[in-house]
């Protein structure tokens, strides 16, 4: 059984590994993404230095790849596990994943944020929850502009609505990754959040100075 465990967490790594945002900074405009804006390589920083079809391109793969480490972390566990619940194997594959994107191998385990990866990871395992999660964070980044808060807002969010509106059995290591995700989210913003208190934080939309 731990060795089932250790290849959907391998599987789970490597998929939310993939530095998309990276790759496609790099294929398309032959820049490295790290060496610009913030130097984050997720979908904010690839919106506002690689143009908005790179940064939506971005976030849609680093959503899906989310989703489909939950997926295949679901099916290798009704495939090794039978007996172990299926949430479990998900909710291990979900957690995994997004370390993968934070702590990316292929570029000296410095990675993105988590929000997109952990927007397909909670889209995969709770689909309702995630997309009135994301509506927050919609409606706090209209009112502030600032992409940052609004990630922060939407994953606290996500975890009252997870917690109210689960879309099946919500064992409790389910939920405690659940809060570990959102967690891990936010302590990567702590920078985001210097900037907020000493307003230096850019918004969305505002000019970049020469």
């Amino acid at each position: 059984m731990i060795l089932a465990y250790i290849v959907i967490a391998a599987a789970a790594y490597l998929l939310g590994s993939i530095p998309t945002g990276y790759l496609l900074v790099r294929i398309f405009r032959r820049e490295d993404i790290r060496s610009m804006g913030s130097g984050n390589i997720g979908a904010t920083n690839v919106l506002r230095e690689g143009g908005k079809g790179l940064g939506a391109a971005t976030f849609l793969l680093d959503v899906l790849k989310g989703c489909a480490a939950v997926w295949l972390g679901g099916a290798l566990g009704a495939w090794l596990m039978p007996g172990v619940p299926l949430r479990d194997a998900q909710a291990l594959a979900a957690l995994i994943a997004v370390v993968g994107h934070m702590f990316t191998c292929w570029l000296h385990f410095h990675g993105g944020k988590g929000v997109s990866t952990g927007f397909g990871v909670f889209l995969a395992a709770s689909p309702w929850a995630a997309l009135a999660a994301i509506g927050v964070f919609a409606v706090v980044l209209a009112l502030t502009r600032y992409v940052s808060v609004g990630s922060i807002a939407g994953s606290a969010a996500f975890l009252v609505f997870a917690w109210f509106f689960p879309p099946g059995p919500h064992p409790p290591f389910f939920f405690a990754v659940e809060c570990a995700v959102v967690l891990l989210i936010v302590a990567k913003h702590q920078q985001n959040i210097r900037r907020l208190i000493a307003g230096t934080e850019s918004r969305i939309g505002a000019r970049k100075q020469l």
